[in-house]
């Protein structure tokens, strides 16, 4: 039987040559701007009830320890519903249920303008909680499915920015609106809450136009492309759920997922303390809305930069846990020492050191889960370590509503964050770094 042999010119034909680079950077291209732009549309949404209550904690009558735990109970709903939420998602695919997520969402955080007291302030909360609940891990969960290795990491870091873009647009934007007292009859924080909701529903409907489940989905791909991309793809998941399973039962028995969550609890305490409690400590120097609007904004600005710097350093290095641990303990140092500082430029230059040092922490933190998690695990994994770590965002604006209401002050309650936030450096250092192959696996494989 005579056998064909083909010239390295033809195979060069039968086999296209894709380039790697060229690829993901088409998927960075497509995805990212869009999840960006409906990641910074749903922070937006968190936070702004830290704006209105400038005027609305008067209007409704509500103390301080009411409002940190009224604001508290989004992350209750967010934790009792994330997970559910994220293996949906795994089911259904994430064009159908984030645009479910993003409409409920939105159509809830308008309803909160109309709240009247303590109760349905904090009824409003508890149900934009379980509404929102999957976006966050739903997205690196979605980032599995299209960003391999590396790539994924900075698909992470691009999310991320997410964060400090939110409040920079949304601190002077949430402080301009309140000043629209009277518009429509309304008051200045119901003007606020209603139109910052209003393209969380224009997002979600958009969802099922710009965002294909998988790559084989994807119109703007060539069939060598999405060849290519899911050969890397099912290349990785594969050795992930060799070492690690890819189970659900995997993820919750894995003891890792929970030093993770355990160590995203303790930042989220201090993102989300500080988030929504900075207007109102702005507001002590005695600036009105729009100009506290403007101030809030410039610790996020700074952290932007910084944590775009922070990843790509972390994401060079062979030793991402000392960059994952460095950033949460400097933001522990600055948040102490702000407590301590009573001149508004000095106490406003160690809040910024410490916000942009808690984005820098998120960024670099998030490659971690997604390195080891896979299937059915990353779904269970992510929302597990999401839901957990967003209790932080319950316990955090609760306790600074405590302290705060029984001390007058937030000498105590930044105290009580930079501990947290040291407590969860010293976990991150404990973990070790799952993803690295040990040497011994290295010679074998």
């Amino acid at each position: 039987m005579s056998q064909v042999s083909i010239s390295p010119a033809a195979a060069a034909v039968a086999t296209p040559v894709v380039s790697e680079e060229a690829i993901m950077k088409k998927v960075l291209r497509r995805l990212i701007p869009f999840i960006l732009l409906c990641y910074v549309v749903s922070y937006l949404d968190r936070i702004n009830v830290g704006f209105a209550a400038l005027t609305m904690n008067k209007d409704l009558g509500l103390t301080p320890s009411q409002f940190g735990l009224g604001a508290g109970l989004f992350f209750i709903g967010y934790f009792l519903f994330e997970i559910p939420s994220n293996l949906a998602l795994h089911r259904f695919g994430a064009r159908m249920w984030i645009s479910r997520i993003m409409i409920s969402w939105g159509l809830i955080s308008m309803a909160t303008a109309f709240v009247v007291g303590p109760k349905s302030f904090a009824l409003a909360r508890f149900l934009l909680g379980m509404a929102e609940a999957g976006f966050t891990p739903g997205i690196y969960l979605y980032f599995t499915q299209w960003f391999p290795g590396a790539w994924r990491g900075k698909a992470t870091a691009f999310f991320l920015i997410g964060i400090p873009i939110a409040n920079i647009i949304g601190s002077p934007l949430s402080g301009a609106l309140m000043e629209l007292h009277g518009m429509w009859g309304y008051q200045g924080w119901q003007v606020l809450l209603l139109l910052e909701a209003l393209p969380a529903v224009l997002l979600g409907v958009l969802c099922l136009f710009l965002l294909p489940d998988r790559p084989s989905k994807a119109a703007w791909l060539t069939p060598d492309e999405k060849q290519w991309l899911d050969n890397a793809l099912s290349t990785e998941q594969n050795v992930l759920a060799a070492r690690h399973g890819n189970k659900l039962k995997d993820a919750f028995t894995n003891w890792r997922v929970f030093a993770l969550a355990a160590a995203n609890f303790c930042g989220i305490i201090g993102s989300l303390g500080i988030g929504l409690w900075l207007p109102q400590i702005i507001r002590e120097f005695g600036l009105p809305s729009h100009q506290v609007g403007l101030v809030a904004a410039v610790p996020y600005l700074v952290g932007a930069v910084a944590m775009i710097l922070w990843a790509r350093l972390a994401n060079r290095s062979e030793r991402r846990l000392f960059f994952v641990a460095g950033a949460i303990v400097l933001a522990a140092v600055s948040l102490a020492i702000s407590a301590f500082l009573h001149t508004p430029l000095l106490k406003m230059l160690a809040i910024t050191i410490a916000v942009a040092s808690i984005l820098s922490f998120q960024a670099t933190f998030w490659a971690i889960p997604s390195g080891f998690l896979t299937g059915r695990a990353a779904a269970g994994g992510l929302a597990l370590i999401v839901s957990i770590g967003n209790l932080g965002g319950f316990v955090g604006p609760s306790v600074i509503g405590f302290i705060r209401q029984a001390t007058q002050g937030f000498t105590y309650p930044l105290i009580f964050v930079a501990g947290a936030l040291l407590l969860g450096a010293v976990i991150t250092l404990a973990l070790g770094d799952p993803s690295r192959v040990p040497p011994a696996s290295k010679e074998t494989a």
